[in-house]
């Protein structure tokens, strides 16, 4: 039978894609908007760490919330609060490296209830047959959102020279939440069902038996290298080009191929075919950082991309699917579905706050180019662990809610 989505997978996707696309427009130039303002890694990487702090605690305690009252308020509070952070970078311009703590927390704050919300939901209007197939759709909306964005981004900052630019940008980021708040109430509420458990998590890890342990440790090698990789690679390519419109280009090209390889993931790509296409993925996306050995530079940087964004889906369509159809494993466990989802992000969370506090330390040592390359291929390594991790689970892959 073949998979297809439906009214309220649609419209969960819509939504998704205007929160993305905002995200991308504006989201891509935010560390280059800092590191313009003061060239400093650090400050970069704490500004990081504040947000997935944030991210992983506004998670656990907006559990209870979304859990047994209205998880639609939270999604749209989530949009609303992220429309809130590019406000305030907008009013504090550049003295918000002042205040890397403060709006690194808002912004954490901001995307975990957005993705609590969604991660629910996209659950619950989702089953083992069609998961892979919305995934490979989500997959293909955050590549067209990252040919879109990130390319006009680019072209408008670099058209209007600087800071005017950053201003157009932001306040069109602004724009497109407020039309994804909108179209959020269209979105049926979902009912509420059992009491938020706080030590779930805890109490799964403890489990011998639970599927969830080896899970949870593939999710905290994804974690290491996606913390780093998420705000280094853009701003290694704007220093490379010196340019935003180089970096949209970079996104634009990496994010075509992206689009191509989502769409093809998601027609072909099976969960009988997991395990191997994960492993295969998984090493291609350390093979792929070897020219940056030879050179850091922009040509370089987007052999490395094109590789990734060739690649990404094979390992990212397991962990994605694999996580989500373990809470279909039995009635209890769909009952846990936001204890279990809070899981998995938490344990995103520790491989994303272990990977830049080891960014943060190696950097302290040396900045050199030979250094930051180094520091790529050992965390671009980190899929092999998820895989090794993540085998386990694998073959259990079958018959979920």
């Amino acid at each position: 039978m073949k998979a297809s989505l439906k009214g309220q997978a649609l419209l969960l996707l819509a939504v998704n894609g205007l929160f993305v696309l905002a995200s991308a427009l504006s989201g891509t130039f935010l560390n280059v908007y800092l590191w313009k303002s003061r060239q400093d890694y650090f400050m970069i990487g704490w500004f990081t760490l504040a947000q997935q702090l944030a991210l992983g605690l506004s998670f656990w305690l907006a559990g209870k919330w979304v859990k047994e009252h209205n998880k639609m308020n939270a999604l749209r509070l989530g949009i609303a609060v992220s429309g809130l952070f590019y406000m305030l970078v907008l009013w504090i311009g550049s003295k918000a490296v002042y205040y890397i703590w403060p709006l690194g927390c808002l912004l954490g704050i901001a995307i975990g209830l957005f993705w609590l919300a969604f991660n629910i939901v996209y659950f619950e209007i989702t089953d083992a047959g069609n998961r892979d197939y919305f995934n490979g759709w989500i997959g293909l909306l955050g590549s067209l959102t990252g040919i879109i964005g990130p390319w006009l981004s680019g072209w408008l900052i670099s058209y209007l020279h600087g800071e005017r630019g950053y201003r157009v940008v932001f306040i069109i980021s602004l724009c497109i939440y407020a039309s994804a708040v909108v179209l959020s109430f269209f979105l049926k509420k979902r009912k509420t069902e059992g009491v938020y458990q706080w030590l779930e998590p805890l109490k799964q890890l403890q489990n011998k038996q639970s599927h969830w342990r080896p899970a949870t440790m593939s999710l905290v090698f994804q974690g290491l290298r996606e913390g780093v990789f998420s705000f280094l690679i853009g701003l290694l390519v704007y220093i490379a080009a010196k340019e935003e419109s180089k970096l949209g280009q970079y996104m634009l090209i990496t994010s075509a191929v992206s689009l191509v390889s989502y769409w093809a993931a998601g027609k072909w790509f099976k969960p009988k075919f997991r395990s191997v296409g994960m492993l295969v993925g998984s090493i291609m996306l350390v093979v792929v950082i070897a020219p940056l050995l030879w050179k850091v530079t922009f040509g370089t940087l987007l052999i490395m991309g094109i590789g990734t964004s060739l690649f990404i889906p094979l390992y990212m369509l397991p962990m994605v699917s694999t996580s989500f159809d373990l809470m279909g494993e039995s009635k209890k466990s769909v009952g846990m579905r936001v204890e279990l989802v809070i899981l998995r992000e938490l344990s995103l969370m520790v491989g994303r706050v272990a990977g830049t506090l080891i960014f943060i330390a190696v950097l302290s040592a040396s900045e050199s180019s030979l250094t930051i390359t180094l520091l790529l291929l050992g965390l671009g390594v980190a899929p092999v662990g998820s895989w090794l991790f993540l085998r386990r689970v694998l073959p259990h892959d079958r018959d979920r809610v």
